[in-house]
């Protein structure tokens, strides 16, 4: 049986934020950035709100950081690394700054600190930590907290994180799956969406990539459409060896074109403005007349795209059926209350809007008509 861990102390200086942190985004885990660098990226994590309650109520055991031994940009050796509160720890040395009133701190966390007494700064010297041997020992809890479980990261960093146990820890999808908590088919959609990302980075100076990444969620769902599949010759089954490079070199043009239109440019506005459009978007990849009209146009409408691919049609028909259910349902109980005047009121406009429906459909209206003399 796994023994309780110990919560250890040490004072914030000797506690180093984590530059891989996937919070920070892969471009700045690439470049390896120094310990001021990742405090200037997480300034906007909304640290405030924490350091206030740390003025406020201390540093609790329960709050104890979770920490490994591990080499950092700009330090000799190993260090005390947090793994897991590096929010908690960048308020901490946020408060430090603010006392210390170094060049380059805001009035804002001037005032935060302002009024506190030297105890209530005194009881933050000594942080909670609990020490363990390394990342892998504690990428299970990290990855259920931040991909599945109530502080969860963003889409991006969640993909980046599941594309990291595939490729550096060699995990499999269930493997993966089972350290997470979630899903085959979610993790392997994250990781083909992350792996496509990377692709359209590598393969084409005319994708915006930022924008990609900000609306990764987007991403992520489309590839969940057979227009989208069908269109880049995505296979959403692939094994991690094949999803490596989802788009086959034949269709980077059809990947600069996707990225266009779902993602925009620096130029141009994407053609869709909405996640909730999504689905909709890949039923207009599965019409080659739609297409077509996407393809030619440097400014396509979404409009008319929608309705060249039938999708507009789909809605009325939908509306329709919904229209039809409501009213055989009401239709069970409405002989008994023939006398309501708001039943009244109802059936009046369901007749004159049937009327309308019907006049836009002359061979129904004649079929019905004929079925009421038959009757009488």
């Amino acid at each position: 049986m796994e023994q309780m861990p110990v919560i250890q102390t040490e004072i914030p200086e000797n506690l180093f934020l984590d530059p891989r942190n996937p919070r920070l985004g892969r471009h700045n885990i690439e470049k390896g950035i120094t310990q001021d660098e990742i405090l200037d990226v997480m300034k906007n994590w909304t640290l405030e709100e924490l350091a206030v309650s740390f003025l406020e109520s201390g540093f609790w055991p329960q709050e104890a950081l979770i920490v490994v031994r591990d080499t950092i940009p700009g330090k000799k050796g190993q260090v005390l690394v947090v793994v897991e509160g590096n929010r908690r720890l960048a308020a901490l040395k946020m408060i430090a700054k603010a006392r210390a009133k170094e060049k380059g701190i805001s009035d804002r966390w001037i005032d935060i600190i302002r009024g506190y007494k030297p105890a209530d700064f005194a009881r933050l010297k000594q942080i909670p930590y609990i020490l363990k041997k390394s990342r892998e020992e504690v990428r299970a809890y990290i990855g259920y907290r931040h991909v599945t479980g109530i502080k969860e990261w963003n889409p991006a960093e969640k993909a980046e994180y599941i594309a990291h146990l595939i490729e550096h820890e060699k995990l499999t999808y269930e493997q993966v799956r089972k350290r997470i908590g979630s899903k085959m088919p979610t993790v392997r959609q994250n990781y083909i969406s992350y792996r496509l990302l990377l692709q359209m980075e590598s393969k084409s100076d005319r994708i915006d990539v930022g924008r990609v990444e900000d609306r990764f969620s987007v991403l992520y769902l489309s590839l969940r459409t057979r227009g989208v599949q069908t269109y880049l010759e995505i296979d959403i089954e692939a094994d991690p060896e094949t999803a490596k490079k989802p788009v086959p070199p034949g269709k980077l043009k059809e990947l600069e074109n996707f990225a266009r239109w779902l993602f925009g440019s620096k130029d141009q506005e994407p053609i869709i403005s909405d996640s909730r459009q999504v689905d909709d978007f890949g039923r207009i990849l599965e019409n080659p007349s739609a297409v077509e009209y996407l393809e030619r146009n440097e400014r396509p409408s979404y409009s008319v795209a929608r309705r060249m691919a039938g999708v507009a049609e789909s809605d009325v028909s939908s509306h329709v059926e919904r229209a039809a259910d409501e009213i055989e349902e009401a239709l069970k109980a409405a002989h008994q209350h023939k006398s309501s005047k708001r039943l009244e009121a109802a059936v009046r406009r369901v007749g004159a809007d049937a009327f309308q429906l019907l006049a836009l459909f002359p061979g129904i209206r004649k079929e019905l008509l004929k079925q009421l003399e038959d009757e009488e």
